[in-house]
């Protein structure tokens, strides 16, 4: 296990274990890999806990090229070693790993409009954000990094605007999904949406990013809250996150649309679509009301991107709105969640069904295939 960089030296190279993906779909491979120093405005963190998102598994799955590459970006750990320019963090900060990050300058993160940072915003290429070139490598040749985090490692470099400093108070192993799914669906229905006080909604997939979703719209006061998922298991608990009624698309005989509109006199107030499949993007727009019905889409698709509609559906007044990350900005907004969770007014455990160590990785990609759990959390070797 490499040691903490002194603060009075330069950081060097360290080697540590990752969980490397070789080619699309193939089983990870825990490998030795050099992790280079922090670049300038960078850190290194020794990864505590991370937990894996559906998307990392998509994008596993799918992706073509860009490999070898070590995924994950839902993560918490401890700062090792700062690059040239960071103030913000010190060695032994705790702190959350965020996909996006925010730079504070860029004309999105001063308009407070948006969290679409032009600086730091979602990395497609296996890259950094400052150079294009990757932090991790094997017999000398780039590994790949994914959305700028890389987690599945027992050390990765990150941005310092791509971090969040939290108390070491919290539990490493639970805010970790406060880095991604929880935030998501909590911000979907307060940021993107801005869920009424009495109105009616219908959550398209109860996974992480869906009860979560389900949760903010309990605690702003949602009246009727219906979850759409065809894993029956979702029902029980979806009510301990807000659901009030629950539809297996599996168990009808008739679209599910028109059950909706039966629930909610015409559709409901408000749509999200967690599942990651744009035709049900178009299922979700049907769902909710003429007039002024909101569809919010958060899932990451894993085939046909593009979405169809008939026009028909936003003439009568619907709207569409993509959301990412729930529209918050990691260092502005994010350690807003953090204390209402230390606070005990948002929930987070409840989310975890399995905790496993680093070396079960493959196994819990596993049980994310199967649909037989919505978080699992990595624990790294001590």
């Amino acid at each position: 296990m490499a040691a903490a960089a002194s603060s009075s030296s330069p950081p060097a190279a360290i080697t540590c274990r990752a969980a490397v993906a070789w080619g699309p779909g193939q089983a990870l491979v825990m490998e030795d890999v050099e992790v280079a120093p922090p670049g300038p405005l960078e850190i290194r963190v020794k990864v505590v806990s991370t937990s894996i998102c559906r998307s990392d598994v998509t994008q596993w799955q799918s992706t073509p090229d860009l490999f070898p590459r070590i995924f994950g970006h839902e993560a918490s750990g401890v700062v090792e070693s700062v690059g040239e320019g960071v103030t913000e963090f010190q060695v032994g900060d705790h702190a959350l790993t965020v996909f996006i990050g925010e730079c504070m300058s860029c004309k999105h993160c001063v308009s407070s409009k948006s969290n679409m940072c032009q600086t730091l915003g979602l990395e497609r290429k296996g890259v950094m954000h400052s150079d294009q070139t990757t932090r991790f490598s094997i017999g000398g040749k780039p590994v790949y990094h994914y959305c700028a985090v890389s987690s599945f490692s027992e050390y990765a470099v990150v941005h310092s605007g791509c971090a969040v400093k939290v108390s070491p108070t919290m539990p490493m192993d639970r805010i970790c999904l406060l880095s991604c799914g929880a935030s998501a669906g909590l911000g979907a229905a307060w940021n993107v949406a801005d869920v009424s006080k009495g109105s009616s909604v219908v959550i398209f997939g109860l996974g992480t990013v869906g009860l979560s979703v389900a949760q903010g719209a309990k605690l702003r006061g949602a009246s009727k809250i219906i979850g759409v998922d065809t894993n029956p298991d979702k029902q029980e608990k979806g009510k301990s996150f807000g659901v009030t009624d629950f539809i297996n698309p599996a168990e009808l005989n008739e679209p599910v649309q028109q059950v909706v509109k039966r629930l909610t006199d015409g559709g409901a107030d408000y749509s999200f679509e967690c599942v990651g499949d744009t035709g049900v993007v178009s299922t979700a727009l049907q769902s909710c009301s003429d007039g002024w019905g909101l569809t919010v889409t958060l899932g990451v698709p894993k085939a046909k991107p593009e979405v169809s509609a008939h026009y028909g559906l936003l003439l009568s007044g619907r709207t569409l709105k993509g959301s990412l990350f729930g529209g918050w900005r990691p260092k502005s907004d994010i350690p807003l969640l953090v204390e209402k969770y230390a606070n005990k007014e948002i929930q987070v455990d409840g989310l975890v069904t399995h905790d496993m160590p680093f070396s079960d990785i493959n196994k819990a990609l596993e049980l994310m295939l199967q649909n037989r759990c919505l978080r699992c959390v990595i624990h790294m070797p001590k």
